[in-house]
């Protein structure tokens, strides 16, 4: 190693690259050898050319602030994550695992409940959460799929194992930045690309199409997919054309749409309607149709939810998906995979006490200062405190918050995320992170070989998440 790490420590933290003795770990050896032997000045301008790159590409995300909308090019760190084949393995298993049992259990809320009926899951926190539709009851999608699309969140404990700490099914975001920063790295550390032998990724679109088109209840060659986007100022519409330009789909709003007299949902093109099989949706469950959900929804198109529950056209993902994003369900998740695979769980789960349990909530109320307290139904890192980086005025705020509404919080024990070098200046520091490996289902499963590292830019900080302008 160089002298320019010879500062570098990560603390108690697992570092993905580098090894608590201060040598590269085995898998980054050739990557750290590579960075090591660029001065400052090559550093500057590889990390120079990958902003323009961005630039060019009109790579961009809306972060969402009190001081306005702020449409911003995508932040991109130089050095990349190594993850080991072999590590990975273990990882892809793992999610299919846990993917296949929330899609079994989502089918099984909104039919025979049987779960809830044998007491495995109580029914008071499904029936009850915001997520859960009533409008959904009996229906069942091809394949018993609802969530086709999982964005699951990774992180590492100090001794490098793997925790799953949160699930994403309603509209999980983040792929097309994962896959346009390999491009990226392709471009401006082509070395990489000669030193080892990394998976591809670029193929996705190819597989989201494939499990797509599995949905479809006529059997064509190619059914017609599109993808329902808000508009161009929603903060991942990059994404929405992204992914619809990418499987030779058309992107739409829900004006472009409309159900006809028989329910069948029509396209309007230039050459008259057009029947739509699949609608990839990008938008909140409650903005799909205004006829069910919100009668102020300029977004949905009415009447697509007799569509669906017709069997005339297929949604991913599904409504009524986000039961099980729900962060009071995630606990439950072990359960489940018992339950309906009769599997012993592969991944870990983080540690969660439900505040609507007394006894939970007593425990929490009294070590608040060292956990993490977060809302059930947010996403976006919104809404949570970390106790130990937070004030004794924020703690006995979230205790008020917890007392008042028990079912809405759930609190986990503050772990340390794992960190990697980050180039932060002109310098190179370390800093925590997760990863974002994204799960297809429909007629097969299918994991990314990897997934998006969303990096906490502030020194510190365990909030790794894109919406809030950390990376």
């Amino acid at each position: 190693m160089s002298e320019a790490w010879s500062q570098y420590s990560s603390g108690e933290s697992y570092d993905e690259l580098i090894t608590s003795n201060g040598s590269p770990r085995v898998s980054a050896r050739r990557l750290l050898n590579l960075i090591a032997s660029l001065d400052k000045k090559e550093l500057s301008e590889r990390s120079a050319a990958a902003d323009r790159c961005i630039r060019e590409m009109g790579i961009s995300f809306t972060v969402y602030s009190d001081e306005g909308d702020i449409d911003r090019p995508w932040p991109f760190d130089l050095i990349p994550r190594v993850i080991r084949a072999s590590d990975w393995k273990e990882v892809n298993r793992g999610l299919i695992q846990r993917s296949k049992a929330l899609n079994a259990f989502i089918n099984d809320i909104y039919n025979d409940q049987k779960i809830l009926a044998e007491g495995i899951v109580p029914a008071e926190p499904i029936l009850d959460s915001p997520n859960y539709l009533e409008a959904c009851r009996g229906v069942k999608p091809a394949h018993g799929v609802w969530a086709h699309v999982c964005g699951s969140d990774l992180i590492r404990d100090t001794k490098g194992r793997f925790y799953v700490l949160e699930d994403n099914l309603r509209v999980p975001s983040g792929v097309s930045y994962m896959l346009e920063n390999r491009e990226i790295t392709k471009r401006v550390f082509p070395e990489l690309f000669e030193n080892y032998s990394i998976r591809p990724i670029d193929d996705y679109a190819s597989h989201l199409f494939r499990t797509l088109a599995s949905l479809s209840s006529r059997r064509v060659k190619r059914p017609t997919i599109v993808v329902l986007t808000p508009g161009i100022y929603n903060s991942a519409y990059f994404e929405h054309a992204y992914l619809a330009q990418g499987m030779g789909a058309e992107l739409v709003q829900g004006d472009d749409l409309f159900v006809d007299d028989e329910n069948l949902v029509m396209m309007r093109t230039v050459d008259g309607p057009q029947r739509v099989d699949v609608i990839y949706r990008r938008i909140d469950d409650t903005f799909m149709d205004p006829e069910v959900f919100r009668p102020d929804s300029t977004l949905g198109v009415p009447g697509l939810m007799r569509a669906w529950k017709s069997g005339n056209v297929a949604i991913a993902n599904a409504p009524g998906s986000g039961v099980a994003d729900d962060k009071v369900i995630y606990s439950y998740v072990p359960d489940m995979i018992r339950y309906y695979l009769k599997q012993k769980p592969i991944l870990r789960s983080v540690k969660t006490y439900l505040c609507m349990d007394e006894k939970d909530r007593e425990y929490v109320l009294q070590n608040i200062a060292t956990m993490v307290v977060k809302p059930a139904n947010e996403s976006g890192g919104y809404g949570l405190m970390v106790g130990p980086h937070a004030s004794a005025a924020e703690h006995k705020k979230f205790a008020a918050l917890i007392e008042a509404d028990p079912r809405n919080y759930i609190a986990q024990p503050t772990i340390s995320l794992s960190t990697a070098p980050t180039i932060i200046g002109s310098e190179i520091e370390p800093r925590h992170l997760d990863l974002r490996p994204f799960i297809l289902q429909g007629a097969d499963s299918y994991v990314t070989a990897g997934g998006l590292t969303r990096v906490a830019m502030k020194k510190g900080s365990l909030v790794v998440n894109s919406s809030q302008g950390w990376w």
